[in-house]
């Protein structure tokens, strides 16, 4: 048999050489599709990467999620108009065709949504840590829709019944959230935090007896790296339950400290303690000063107390100013001749003809301390 014979020979109620034009179209069609994909990733993004624009970036992110299988079928599809073949081999063709290009076409918008979100959440941690924490839900949310959307034309593309489809979807929906409740919890408790945001990343928080940075709010926990170096993991619904103090919002810190003098002090020097705080207190910057008073009798001191307001609420530049008074009010009080109370315990001793005397007289003996 020659190779002229060959190529009449019938495969589907279509020759041979009608096989292979169309099987070479689809290998054209692929082969152009691939080369017009390395040359925009490749040369392109090196012009790119030398403009400011972000337009060309996204048009790179969105080609490299081109897939070749999934043009295969559209192309096929294409040169299956040179074919002859029955009405079910077209519709087949078709939907398949239909259904690869659905499945592009949400790489290529899910990628897109990807690169906007990279390129936000990149921008928001130097702006706003807030939006930061919102585009992780926008980005779930966003892609859920777009591939329920796909899914639907995608299927309906092919014959089957959309409207019972959604129906069903419906009842089983709520079957499924009945049963992953405690997920679903969570999750919407990922968006009250995003809508209310009680807190955002990079915040310094305390929930109950744990405290450190929060690294990210996920759809189901949300990580917060403690100080001593471990990362926490809470539930986003045990956080809208507890209790969250958010000191990365503290515009000013309150500071209430006491001390205490020795009983041995003189009326004269103890009228003076509060304006010797007072003026320690005001020589520190980033300092408003607010009170300082002889606040009560101690079981062995007079015992004062002092309150003033940082305006940075920085904690180590608290601790500094701290320091600083501390340090201030012990020269002082040294140089005044004032000593700070340590608990101490006085004792009383009575004598035995003392003793005997109370005694005589019906008083109790005298003991204090």
């Amino acid at each position: 048999m020659s190779f002229s014979s060959l190529l009449q020979l019938k495969f589907v109620d279509n020759t041979l050489q009608t096989w292979l034009v169309a099987i070479g179209i689809t290998i054209a069609i692929v082969l152009a599709v691939s080369v017009v994909r390395s040359l925009v990733v490749r040369r392109f993004a090196q012009f790119a990467k030398r403009t400011d624009t972000s337009v060309d970036d996204l048009v790179v992110y969105v080609v490299r999620k081109t897939h070749l299988l999934l043009v295969c079928l559209p192309a096929f599809w294409i040169a299956g108009h040179s074919l002859d073949l029955p009405d079910r081999g077209n519709e087949i063709i078709k939907g398949a065709a239909s259904l690869a290009l659905v499945l592009q076409l949400g790489l290529w918008i899910g990628g897109a949504v990807d690169f906007w979100v990279a390129q936000s959440r990149e921008r928001a941690m130097r702006e706003n840590a807030g939006a930061a924490t919102s585009l992780g839900a926008i980005k779930f949310v966003v892609k859920l829709v777009l591939w329920a959307v796909l899914v639907l034309v995608g299927l309906d593309n092919i014959g089957v019944d959309v409207t019972a489809m959604v129906a069903g979807l419906g009842v089983g929906g709520v079957a499924v959230a009945l049963a992953v409740q405690n997920i679903l919890g969570d999750l919407f408790a990922s968006l009250s935090i995003v809508i209310d945001k009680p807190f955002e990343i990079g915040d310094f928080i305390v929930v109950d007896d744990c405290a450190g940075t929060v690294e990210h709010v996920g759809l189901k926990t949300t990580r917060v790296r403690a100080l001593s170096g471990e990362q926490l993991v809470f539930a986003n619904s045990d956080l809208l339950k507890a209790r969250v103090h958010n000191y990365k919002r503290m515009r000013e810190r309150r500071i209430v400290f006491k001390f205490g003098i020795l009983y041995e002090t003189s009326p004269a020097l103890l009228g003076q303690v509060p304006e010797m705080v007072a003026e320690i207190i005001k020589n520190q910057d980033l300092v408003r000063f607010d009170r300082a008073h002889f606040a009560s009798f101690g079981d062995s001191s007079y015992d004062f107390e002092v309150v003033y307001w940082m305006l940075d609420p920085d904690y180590n530049k608290y601790m500094d100013t701290q320091q600083a008074i501390n340090l201030g009010m012990v020269r002082r009080f040294a140089d005044e001749g004032i000593g700070f109370a340590y608990p101490t315990r006085t004792l009383h001793v009575a004598s035995p003809v003392e003793v005997r005397g109370s005694r005589a007289g019906g008083a109790a003996p005298e003991a204090s301390a």
